[in-house]
């Protein structure tokens, strides 16, 4: 199929030629996030067909409500036997699979459902797994233009570049009326996100606090700091260091904590899922970064920027553990550079 001709791979991708469609993007929740950019257009180009998502727990709710899909295939490794998987993806006799994760599980899955077209990237050791290769571009350009890569590498069409977190009406009226007990209608609400899974992209919890405290006295904001499993006690801290006008999150799900952000005038966030959530709600959204590279993987939106230490020559090493110069990217990463960026983003028309 790699050798296939095009007039034959353009008759392949033919709309009435397409019933269903299979994406995968298996895990975390930054990554789910940013897979969606391909959505709108698949559909696009395939109005009629029947398109599915398969994905783990907790980034099918960011599924949820998409206007593009038709269905989420939720995969859990701990409880779902493999093989009534691979069975379950046969039957439903794919036409085209995209496998936008291409780890060694997902190249399973895709080999699996026999589908005509499996399209994946090419990285040692899955390449048996598809007939329609993509160069990995990982390594030079955003996370979005990766995974539409994929749909390049069929010429379907890249009409729009947004990638989308539904929220139902019910979800923001909770946020809305949460927000006015807590805040006076009309005050600068700024969200500070101190959480993250890797160790070496957490800005300490001084800093944060050191930025909220500039923001409340320079721009008379309040600050709400969001936390996730595991994380109370850390904005605990946080909201304490700040002292007045500060205030802690309740416990939120993730379609809440999208609901929170919304209400927000601008959202501080170490490099994490709920950072590119705020993004994609077009909130103005700063990243702090370090081990990893901004340009790849940073917020993606209208209203985003990242600050970074930028004299630092090992910046986007891409460590998750631990770090031999003592994680200096974040540790030395000036609140008050941080702070210049989240007054320019406000500024901003």
């Amino acid at each position: 199929m790699e050798s296939m001709m095009p007039e034959l791979l353009t008759h392949a991708t033919r709309p009435q030629s397409i019933q269903r469609i299979l994406v995968i993007k298996l895990r975390a929740v930054g990554d789910v996030q940013l897979a969606t950019a391909v959505l709108p257009n698949l559909r696009r180009a395939f109005p009629t067909a029947t398109i599915d998502f398969l994905t783990e727990t907790p980034c099918d709710t960011i599924l949820d409500g998409n206007p593009y899909i038709n269905s989420v295939v939720v995969f859990r490794p701990k409880k779902d036997q493999i093989f009534t998987l691979f069975r379950s993806l046969y039957r439903r006799k794919y036409n085209i699979v995209f496998d936008l994760f291409s780890n060694p599980r997902s190249a399973q899955l895709t080999f699996a459902s026999r589908a005509g077209l499996r399209v994946g990237y090419a990285f040692r050791g899955r390449k048996y797994a598809y007939n329609m290769l993509v160069n990995p571009r990982g390594a030079e350009v955003h996370n979005v233009e990766f995974n539409l890569d994929a749909l390049r590498r069929l010429d379907i069409p890249i009409v729009e570049k947004t990638i989308l977190f539904p929220l139902t009406d019910e979800q923001r009226s909770y946020a809305f009326s949460a927000f006015r007990k807590m805040f006076l209608s009309k005050a600068l609400i700024i969200g500070l996100n101190p959480g993250t899974n890797r160790p070496t992209e957490k800005w300490p919890a001084a800093n944060f606090a050191s930025l909220g405290r500039m923001l409340r006295d320079r721009l008379h904001a309040h600050l709400l700091v969001f936390w996730g499993p595991g994380e109370l006690e850390l904005a605990r801290s946080i909201q304490e260091q700040i002292g007045e006008h500060s205030y802690i999150a309740p416990p939120t799900s993730l379609k809440l904590l999208g609901a929170f952000f919304e209400q927000c005038s601008a959202v501080v966030s170490n490099d994490s899922g709920p950072m590119h959530i705020a993004a994609a709600l077009g909130v103005p959204t700063v990243g702090l970064f370090g081990p990893v590279n901004p340009k790849l993987q940073g917020p993606y939106g209208k209203r985003v920027s990242f600050v970074t230490k930028q004299e630092l020559g090992c910046l986007g090493c891409n460590l998750d553990k631990s770090c031999v110069i003592g994680n200096l990217c974040m540790t030395e990463l000036d609140p008050e550079f941080v702070f210049l960026s989240v007054r320019n983003l406000l500024n901003q028309d």
